[in-house]
């Protein structure tokens, strides 16, 4: 049996002279008995003779920094799973607003139809009640008293349903909830891309969460109070972002030379694009909005003021100073204002004046996109020169080609008269 025994080699001098200071050295020797009895070659692997105790500290400082990196990794791991886990639950959360604004759409949108046919009806109704208690039937008229009393009372009601139906606006209810939905659904892609493509980080977290509140804020859920301004004083294109962040340094090796897409040519037809849509495709919009709201007004205000002098007339017939007047106003005030509400909410002039300011706001939001890459100093901060690009030709419903034609608008000489096109094609 082998023992392994371990002796000083070294004398006290000796460890003086030794280049390493305070250091011992160690050998271990193996002996074998000489009556044991060993079968074949036993080949040992060459050991060092001498361990220094220098050694053992290298040793021991390389095993401490191999677990300070091993602890730092799993700490780096386990902020990355609170991120990935953070960015999941931000999008289940969009998913459930997204479903809840598309059932609220088709609520609003139910509401928007049942208003109208109600309130229709009703008019119509008390109309013909207010002609048949005109007829002249000789002194035995409490039944025209009837007919009387009820065209008030259907007049009245008509009016208040009017009154509520023009400050709410189903119609353009309606329309804020299908362009929400459309956005949460679009927030909720770009959090899976974003997972996808790429190690999230807190910044992603942070850049989802104001994208969350500024939906919130622009299409609110509660109806009362918290809802739209429906006759706004001024007119201005719907927000639904949060300021835009400055972009990360993404570099790319174009000839050996570290760029990231942007070129003079680049930025000549962003800017070209930038002043085309401030001139025409968000003045448009705007103006358009502003006709559509003072229509919206119009109607909203003439809609119950004839249903009124409708429910007067039906309550004056039948008095013989006035003779047939009240009659005629009764009659032909019910007709007219059905024919109103019909143009109102029929032909949903809310949702007209929201889609003017969601459009409006669309090409805002390309604006300030535009804005925030050309006012990077940095061009390595910018976003991709090419993907940017490409991005601004999809969403203007143009070619590369096409979109590099409106760059000839960004030089001063060019007049605001002379931009005759548009630079989105898709609305």
């Amino acid at each position: 049996m082998a023992a392994l025994q371990a002796q000083n080699l070294l004398s006290s001098s000796a460890a003086e002279s030794s280049p390493v200071p305070y250091c011992r050295r160690f050998s271990a020797s193996l002996h074998v008995p000489s009556n044991a009895r060993i079968k074949g070659r036993i080949s040992l692997p060459n050991l060092p003779i001498n361990i220094t105790m220098g050694d053992l500290i290298l040793r021991e400082e390389s095993s401490t920094a191999t677990r300070q990196r091993q602890t730092r990794t799993a700490t780096r791991t386990k902020d990355e799973d609170l991120i990935i886990t953070k960015l999941h639950a931000i999008a289940e959360a969009v998913a459930d607003r997204a479903e809840m604004h598309a059932i609220i759409g088709v609520q609003r949108d139910n509401w928007n139809h049942l208003f109208l046919h109600s309130i229709n009806s009703i008019s119509l109704a008390a109309s013909l009640t207010a002609g048949i208690s005109s007829i002249p039937v000789g002194e035995a008229t409490p039944h025209l008293l009837a007919f009387k009393l009820s065209s008030v009372i259907l007049f009245t009601a008509a009016t208040g349903m009017m009154l509520f139906v023009n400050k709410i606006q189903p119609s353009q209810l309606a329309e804020e909830q299908r362009n929400s939905t459309r956005l949460w659904k679009q927030l909720e892609r770009s959090i899976h891309s974003t997972l996808a493509l790429r190690s999230p980080t807190e910044l992603d977290v942070e850049e989802a969460m104001g994208k969350v509140l500024a939906l919130e804020k622009a299409y609110p859920l509660p109806l009362l109070p918290g809802m739209l301004e429906k006759f706004p004083e001024t007119v201005e294109p719907t927000r639904w972002w949060p300021k835009l962040r400055r972009q990360e340094a993404r570099r790319q090796h174009v000839n050996g030379v570290e760029s990231n897409g942007w070129s003079k040519e680049l930025e000549e037809e962003m800017m070209g694009i930038l002043r085309v849509l401030k001139v025409k495709d968000e003045e448009q919009y705007v103006r358009v909005g502003k006709l559509v709201l003072n229509i919206n007004k119009t109607l909203a205000t003439l809609g119950p003021l004839v249903c009124v002098l409708a429910a007067v007339g039906a309550g004056l017939i039948g008095s013989p100073a006035l003779g047939q007047m009240p009659a005629v106003l009764g009659v032909v005030g019910g007709a007219l204002a059905a024919v109103v509400n019909t143009l109102e909410h029929g032909g949903q002039v809310g949702m007209v004046f929201e889609l003017m300011r969601n459009c409006g706001g669309f090409y805002r939001r390309l604006q300030e996109e535009i804005e925030s890459n050309l006012g990077e100093r940095d061009v390595e901060r910018r976003e991709i020169g090419e993907l940017f690009e490409m991005k601004m030709a999809l969403q203007l419903g143009r070619s590369l080609s096409e979109l590099k034609d409106l760059a000839s608008y960004a030089s001063p000489s060019c007049k605001d008269e002379d931009i005759g096109e548009f630079a989105g094609k898709l609305f």
